[in-house]
């Protein structure tokens, strides 16, 4: 680790010290082996008893079964595969886990086996980021910090769509920093590209990094600046292109030749786009959405902070920001151009604006949503802290790494002092550790070894919380539309597949009834699913029930297209009353299955419609416990 640990750069004031390059030309020989270890744990940490999961969150995992069953299911993201209705998000995602189903069968790993991989990919990117610009040293330190942080530990072991927005978007960081290191507009088009495809997984939670991206190459780039406007246009134009194709496709599209877009009340993805998924999630104003108010939270600047929130993120968030803010003291004087500074910039704007937004937001927002920080964080952690590092000569240096590692350690404490009863020794060891190391970095620029022993317990102290967090989590088995990562102990928004202000389960799955929640799975017994298998392939859909987590549950148990009456949250209009007659009359569904998931507060009641008219106009069955309604059967 010579590389690491030779001689800092001597210097009193930070405008005083000629830091070193940004990363030299060939890596030491220890950080191949180090690398090679790092993504070794990101990898057992991701795929470790994967399958105990099931799968995950059936929502998308009944509409990648879809895919690998219809193309045209594949191609718009529907529920199912007869293209009764989509998902409430674009398809991106889907097409991976659509095409691995495809190839490998469905089953937990073909789900989750390819989520897992992007982790693993997602912390080699932020290495590769930072190593550009602070250095292998700085790199690792940045790489670790992902691989740890529970919520992504949890995200890159579930079928969201946010592991793909992760990853996507970390790609578009690096290539951003490569750009603004050249110049060459090609690869700044290439993280237009990039951007437009994570749209196309998340909408309009993609853009979250653009002001900052675009704000860093008009004022950094080592280029004129008609150059840079033209430059920028350029890749304005990327975006579009990569992420409004498919918009475009299904809005062109008559709506009588594709599923309905779900998420939205007038089969619009522009609705979609910008309300259900877009500025309704800013206000609240969220059509067909249900819970609102308090029930996804406190906002405010301390929402990241709070007692749901910061086990899954926080853990080094203050330790990034002081790092970041000392960074950009550390390059005051840096020519415009400087990379180290630009890169600095590019990961910071992306940590405060999508920190800003997901502490403000009004709308549905799940703890989860905050894997989205986690390479902001760690990329900041890790160039502000190298920048500190090869300073450590100087006193103002090592006085703010060890207030940095002193209240991260404190921190820490808090946060593992919320889960009393999880590993109860590690909070005081960890606050302890992290004191001795903050000391140690007062003489650490005295010797070498001095040095190796205080890298060592700061690391140990800065990731031992968030590595416990994470281990547990990887540990433990998820399910349903509302997951956190980290051990039970804490209140907040649900951990586990519940609705806000449930009781929390003892284990990562989620309620699991028969028939199903607004965002828990059904649990069909095998006589429902029998009876889901008589004469299937004589119809369109084996049967019918509201609200997409219900049918799912018994779409993948079956292996047959079941309709999701009113989407997701049973509000959406469709189908019809008349439409679902209409289905009926032509002999498309077979059974109808009973049970309510509780009714939105706005959106449409067509679902409750429906419900009714089949209960008054046909015959019902208990089978498995399940009221079935055979829609075949004459009218009473």
């Amino acid at each position: 680790m010579s590389a690491v640990l030779d001689r800092p750069v001597a210097g009193l004031q930070p405008d005083q010290a000629e830091l070193p390059p940004p990363a030299p030309d060939r890596d030491p020989g220890w950080v191949r082996p180090c690398l090679l270890v790092l993504l070794g744990a990101s990898a057992a940490l991701q795929l470790w008893d994967l399958a105990a999961s099931g799968w995950a969150n059936a929502f998308y995992a009944a509409a990648a079964q879809a895919g690998s069953q219809s193309w045209t299911a594949f191609f718009y993201g529907s529920s199912d595969a007869a293209n009764a209705i989509t998902v409430d998000k674009p398809p991106a995602s889907l097409w991976v886990m659509g095409l691995s189903v495809r190839l490998f069968g469905l089953n937990p790993w073909s789900l989750l086996v390819p989520q897992a991989l992007m982790g693993v990919a997602t912390t080699g990117l932020v290495f590769l980021a930072v190593r550009r610009v602070a250095g292998p040293g700085a790199g690792l330190l940045a790489g670790a910090v992902m691989a740890t942080t529970p919520v992504a530990v949890l995200m890159f072991r579930f079928d969201n769509p946010d592991a793909l927005l992760v990853l996507l978007l970390t790609a578009a960081a690096y290539l951003m920093t490569r750009a603004l290191q050249s110049g060459r507009r090609a690869t700044l088009v290439g993280v237009g590209v990039l951007i437009g495809a994570a749209f196309l997984t998340k909408t309009l939670q993609a853009f979250l990094v653009v002001p900052g991206f675009a704000l860093v190459w008009l004022v950094c780039a080592p280029v004129s600046f008609r150059r840079r406007l033209v430059d920028l246009l350029w890749a304005g134009l990327a975006v579009v292109a990569a992420g409004g194709w498919w918009v475009a496709v299904v809005e062109l599209v008559p709506a009588d030749w594709r599923p309905y877009v779900g998420g939205s009340q007038d089969d619009s993805v522009w609705q979609l786009i910008w309300g259900y998924n877009g500025l309704g999630r800013l206000t609240g104003a969220e059509t067909g959405s249900v819970g609102g108010g308090a029930g996804w939270g406190e906002t405010g600047l301390g929402r990241l902070f709070d007692v749901e929130i910061g086990g899954q993120i926080a853990w080094l968030l203050p330790a990034a920001l002081v790092l970041g803010v000392a960074g950009l003291v550390v390059l005051g004087r840096a020519r415009r151009t400087d990379v180290r500074r630009s890169a600095l910039l590019v990961w910071l704007a992306w940590l405060l604006v999508t920190g800003l937004v997901f502490s403000l937001m009004a709308g549905i927002f799940h703890a989860y949503y905050t894997v989205a920080l986690a390479p902001a964080v760690a990329a900041v952690t890790g160039i502000g802290g190298g920048l500190l590092w090869a300073l450590r000569d100087a006193w103002w240096a090592r006085g703010v790494l060890a207030v940095v590692l002193a209240g991260t350690g404190a921190w820490s404490w808090v946060l593992l002092g919320r889960t009393p009863e999880f590993v109860p020794w590690l909070a005081p060891a960890v606050l302890a550790v992290a004191l001795v190391a903050a000391l140690g970095l007062l003489v650490v620029h005295l010797h070498r070894t001095v040095a190796v022993l205080v890298l060592t317990a700061a690391a140990a102290a800065a990731l031992g919380g968030p590595t416990a967090y994470a281990v547990q989590t990887a540990g433990t088995a998820y399910a349903g539309s509302i997951v956190t990562a980290g051990p039970d102990g804490v209140t907040g928004t649900g951990r586990n597949g519940h609705a806000p202000g449930a009781p929390r389960p003892d284990t990562g799955h989620p309620p699991i009834s028969a028939h199903g929640t607004l965002i828990g799975a059904s649990d069909p017994g095998p006589q429902v699913v029998e009876a889901l298998h008589q004469n299937a392939s004589t119809y369109t859909w084996v049967a019918a029930a509201v609200g997409s987590q219900v049918a799912a549950g018994y779409q993948l148990a079956s292996g047959d297209p079941v309709m999701a009456l009113g989407g997701f949250n049973g509000s959406d209009p469709t189908p019809t009353l008349a439409q679902f007659q209409r289905d009926v009359a032509e002999g498309d569904v077979h059974w109808f299955v009973a049970g309510s998931i509780g009714r939105s507060g706005s959106g449409s009641d067509d679902a409750e419609q429906i419900a009714a008219w089949v209960e008054r106009s046909f015959p019902a069955t208990t089978v498995d416990g399940i009221e079935l309604y055979d829609l075949t059967r004459a009218v009473r």
